[in-house]
């Protein structure tokens, strides 16, 4: 006969799970997860139909950058705004407004594709647009994940937000080619705007967290931005993860630009092959995230923000130099892992940091920095590639990233103590 007093194996399982994953404690963060995940393949398949898109009209490694550019460039001109409103508004009606908006882009540039009517100047305005949106769409998201779990759990919800949208690389990539192949890039835009629905229910059924404004003085906007900015600057932590997340954005982050290129003229793929190169990258991205979110309270984050970031140097010039496709795919998975388990560890750092009070406006500083600096190294990686070719311009990038990874290393007991001198005066 069976004891009952034993724990059943579901609850020894669940507790297990709860264990390494406490962000899913939150039954918030439990409607939230799923839709975000739809919505995330989405975004991804919009990601790889638009480099294909600009590839087959321009056959230009510069133009594929370019748009690029245009989508990641008002974040840096409305981001610190928008950290603003974030500090000052419900986040969750944030959300829906600007989940809708880039739903309706999506669709308006899948129909411009399927009329046959679709031109360099459409793209570059909508992407534009939706970079807008996004200004205000990332700094409110990262701040609602405060509001969905315990501080003690939100290194954990960062790092499955982190797993949400480099799980969706694994599987939005694939889809888009396959889309691609059977019905055009058009296609891959509708689906995307249909997969925003998935994460606007999942808002809706969000009751508890978001509802009401965050606290706080209504000084005026310029100065609100300011308080962030002294904030920011005079906090050692969030300095030193401010400048080495910039350095990430210009000359790491860019390569992604450039795997459209890469699968057409180094390996002949077509837009499926694409697929599988954001796919495997994805794949080691969310491993990473998994680290982060099982070891991030046991291990030092140093060891995940620098051993990262060289991994994922000498993995990404490890795959620009081969040409055999098996191995391309293993130092591929290795960029993924490396540079998302540094950057979810500075971002769950950054969040553990911050004073409430400062949360929206230095979130949208982190992300202005980490999104709005991208069209410098699209930019820069897509003009080196046009006079160098594209292996020597990643390869430039790798370089800058590993000397800054290596600087992080010698320079992190000097941001320690700075922070121990920071909290003893701020409590004094």
């Amino acid at each position: 006969m069976q004891d009952s007093s034993a724990p059943h194996p579901g609850s020894r399982i669940s507790k297990k799970l709860l264990e390494a994953f406490p962000a899913f404690g939150s039954l918030n963060f439990r409607r939230y997860f799923p839709g975000q995940v739809v919505s995330m393949v989405g975004t991804w398949m919009q990601m790889v139909a638009q480099g294909w898109l600009v590839l087959e009209l321009t056959d230009s490694a510069f133009d594929v950058g370019l748009v690029a550019a245009a989508s990641t460039l008002p974040t840096l001109f409305l981001s610190l705004f928008g950290g603003v409103i974030v500090d000052r508004y419900p986040r969750r009606t944030i959300l829906l407004w600007t989940q809708t908006a880039a739903m309706m882009l999506a669709f308006i540039l899948g129909i411009f594709v399927l009329t046959g009517t679709v031109t360099m100047p459409v793209i570059l305005i909508l992407s534009f647009l939706l970079g807008c949106v996004n200004a205000l769409n990332v700094p409110a998201l990262q701040a609602f994940l405060s509001e969905m779990v315990e501080r003690e759990h939100l290194s954990s919800a960062i790092a499955m937000n982190s797993a949400i949208y480099n799980g969706s690389r694994v599987i939005g990539p694939a889809i888009a080619g396959f889309i691609i192949a059977a019905a055009g890039t058009g296609a891959a835009f509708i689906a995307n705007g249909f997969s925003f629905l998935a994460v606007i229910v999942s808002l809706l059924l969000i009751r508890s967290a978001g509802m009401l404004a965050p606290e706080g003085e209504r000084v005026h906007p310029i100065e609100a931005i300011r308080e962030g900015l002294r904030y920011s600057l005079n906090h050692p932590i969030i300095r030193t993860i401010v400048i080495f997340i910039a350095i990430i954005s210009i000359f790491a982050w860019s390569y992604v630009t450039m795997l459209p290129v890469i699968a057409k003229r180094s390996f002949q793929m077509d837009a499926t092959g694409l697929g599988y190169l954001y796919g495997v990258s994805g794949l080691g991205s969310v491993l990473g995230t998994i680290f982060v979110s099982m070891y991030s309270r046991t291990i030092d984050r140093m060891v995940f923000i620098s051993g990262g970031t060289i991994l994922f140097s000498l993995s990404l010039a490890a795959f620009t130099w081969t040409s055999w496709l098996p191995l391309a795919y293993f130092f591929l998975f290795l960029c993924g892992l490396g540079l998302v388990a540094a950057v979810a560890t500075m971002s769950a750092t950054l969040q553990g940091t911050v004073d409430d009070r400062y949360r929206g406006r230095v979130m949208s500083l982190y992300m202005m920095v980490f999104m709005g600096f991208m069209p410098i190294g699209n930019l820069e990686v897509g003009w080196l590639s046009e006079q160098f070719g594209t292996g020597p311009a990643i390869r430039i990038g790798c370089l800058v990233t590993l000397i800054a990874a290596i600087a992080i290393i010698f320079y992190s007991p000097r941001v320690r103590a700075d922070y121990d001198r920071y909290r003893k005066a701020e409590s004094g």
